[in-house]
């Protein structure tokens, strides 16, 4: 399913079109359990919490403005309940040895080292093509991890002025992917995407 897909299927769960959110649910349960899953560090408790998030994303969902986000909006709604439930429930250290014998190990093979390797040499010929404000503008949003208002702080302007400077780096970063690989360029477009919001 494309990211142009999933914005579709937002506008129409927005509309209360249950069907589409369904979809949106099967297409985001894995990952959503999976970070539950890192934060609660128990199967049921992650279990329990994924189920929370998807119910409170869908009364929530008339709020999100903007369709492209909604991978890292659902992101942050999760972080945000996990630290609730940890809150109250305090955190859960270690984990059954049953439990982690359940999850799949996967070595990277030298293929997928390669093709990461390349990706990466790719991305930083993308960024090099940037002017120098949109590279320290996805620099510090996507490899250092500021929060748009510690950017806003840092760069010394309103946080608006971050959210529209990393939209312009975004699609310019992606025009000079585009002209070095088609390919890379729908990958990082879709990942932009994803994190777009968190």
């Amino acid at each position: 399913m494309s990211w142009n897909e999933i914005t579709v299927l937002v506008e129409k769960a927005k509309t209360g079109d249950r069907e589409a959110y369904g979809e949106l649910v099967v297409r985001f349960q894995n990952s959503v359990f999976a970070m539950a899953l890192g934060r609660v560090r128990d199967p049921l408790e992650a279990q329990e919490l994924a189920q929370d998030v998807f119910v409170h994303a869908m009364r929530k969902l008339p709020q999100l403005r903007d369709p492209r986000c909604f991978a890292g909006w659902l992101r942050r709604i999760t972080a945000r309940m996990a630290i609730n439930r940890l809150t109250r429930k305090g955190p859960l250290f270690g984990a059954d040895p049953e439990v982690l014998d359940a999850v799949a190990g996967r070595e990277r093979t030298p293929e997928d080292a390669l093709e990461v390797g390349e990706a990466v040499e790719q991305l930083k010929e993308g960024l090099a093509e940037l002017k120098p404000l949109d590279r320290q503008t996805l620099e510090a949003f996507y490899i250092r991890g500021r929060s748009l208002k510690q950017m806003a702080r840092e760069f010394e302007v309103p946080t608006g002025t971050i959210k529209r400077r990393l939209h312009v780096a975004r699609q310019r970063l992606k025009d000079a992917l585009e002209a070095i690989d088609p390919a890379l360029a729908e990958r990082f477009a879709g990942l932009a995407g994803e994190l777009a919001a968190v």
